[in-house]
């Protein structure tokens, strides 16, 4: 437990920089990330940025929460893996529907980006909940010794 509460933050800031970065270069140069030219597809994606953003914000508060000592970090980590979950079901849907996969590299980054986001919220939220106790605890003992 010691080392995953070391490890954890650390997974949770990564992964909401590469949120960040998938953003910046779909307003950038979305070509790079894109899966589709129509604008069917663009309109979906334009749709996430907000979500997006929800989810990073949630992940940061548990990490900052987790490095903290905070019971909170429950909190906000089933908040981030349930909105990771979330956004797989509706992504991985779209794209099913639409034969995103299918699309060359392009459907093979968008295949690998539904795949990370499932593990990622699944392992969190395992993971905060088989920690709740402990988390729980180190924030009693926290606020026992201030």
């Amino acid at each position: 437990m010691r080392d995953s509460r070391r490890i954890v933050p650390i997974l949770l800031v990564i992964l909401t920089a590469v949120i960040g970065l998938y953003w910046g270069l779909w307003y950038g140069d979305r070509t790079v990330v894109a899966s589709e030219s129509a604008s069917f597809y663009q309109n979906f994606e334009s749709a996430f940025p907000l979500a997006d953003g929800l989810l990073g914000a949630a992940m940061l508060a548990c990490a900052w929460a987790i490095r903290r000592g905070r019971a909170s970090a429950v909190l906000f980590g089933l908040v981030a893996a349930g909105g990771g979950l979330y956004l797989f079901a509706m992504d991985v849907l779209f794209d099913l529907e639409h034969g995103i996969w299918g699309r060359g590299a392009a459907g093979a980054i968008e295949l690998v980006i539904n795949v990370v986001t499932l593990l990622a919220s699944t392992l969190l939220g395992g993971w905060i909940w088989r920690s709740r106790h402990t988390l729980e605890s180190a924030d009693r003992a926290r606020t026992h010794r201030q």
